[in-house]
């Protein structure tokens, strides 16, 4: 290799690689422990990967750093790399009808990349800084926030409901005497096809608020044997 600033030893690019697999790693944990697509292994690719592309924009062309006509940018693989990580982060959000997951997933790819960066480019304080934030992001501020901010949460269920006088308002008040605050609800007439409008059936969207996961589970079990419920999908809110 060259001297100077284009110079670095097989050491250092070794310490360097194998502190992004623990950086990407420690990211990785929280993601598989939490069952979600990308997982331990996707991430501490993704951080190598960067690292990877890092040092290779830096070091990887010091033998034409002498060059009358070569202008060395370090930075501009790693742009790319920036740039190029979102077709990662796309795979892992997710659209199920009201529901949007896998933002946090994409989000913790995009920053694992960033890590993978600064470890590449040698920058281990903001490197081991931002490992250490995001790790107190997904594990302690999660807790935080599903303490805290619980009774905010809107939970929604789309039902398959006979549409017969009488029969909405009892399974409103089925919700509410279960401790369910029943916050917006849509009658959707133009989703019921032919047959289901002939059977008297309609679609009802119900957007609640429920207070803890135990209270969601006894009215899904009371939904599911309600002889006026022909069918209904839950769709969580929020999840991550």
């Amino acid at each position: 290799m060259g001297e100077g600033v284009w110079a670095i030893s097989y050491w250092e690019l070794a310490i360097r690689i194998v502190l992004s697999v623990a950086a990407g790693g420690l990211v990785g944990l929280e993601r598989e422990w939490s069952n979600r697509a990308a997982g331990f292994r996707t991430h501490i690719l993704v951080c190598v990967g960067a690292t990877s592309i890092m040092l290779l924009s830096i070091y990887g062309f010091s033998e034409f750093a002498d060059e009358a006509n070569v202008r060395m940018d370090p930075a501009r693989l790693a742009a790319q790399v920036i740039s190029g990580i979102g077709f990662l982060g796309a795979g892992a959000i997710m659209r199920n009808g009201f529901t949007i997951s896998g933002l946090t997933t994409a989000a913790s790819l995009w920053v694992v990349a960033a890590i993978g960066l600064c470890v590449g480019a040698g920058f281990y304080f903001v490197s081991l800084l931002t490992t250490f934030v995001v790790l107190f992001s997904l594990f302690l501020l999660n807790r935080w926030e599903k303490r805290f901010f619980s009774v905010k949460r809107r939970q929604k269920l789309e039902m398959n409901v006979c549409c017969q006088s009488g029969h909405l308002g009892e399974i409103v008040r089925l919700m509410e005497t279960n401790g369910v605050v029943v916050v917006e609800m849509n009658v959707d007439k133009k989703e019921s096809s032919e047959s289901e409008k002939s059977d008297n059936r309609v679609n009802v969207h119900f957007k609640l608020k429920i207070k803890d996961g135990d209270m969601l589970v006894k009215l899904v079990d009371q939904l599911a044997t309600h002889p006026y419920i022909l069918s209904f999908r839950q769709l969580v809110s929020n999840p991550a």
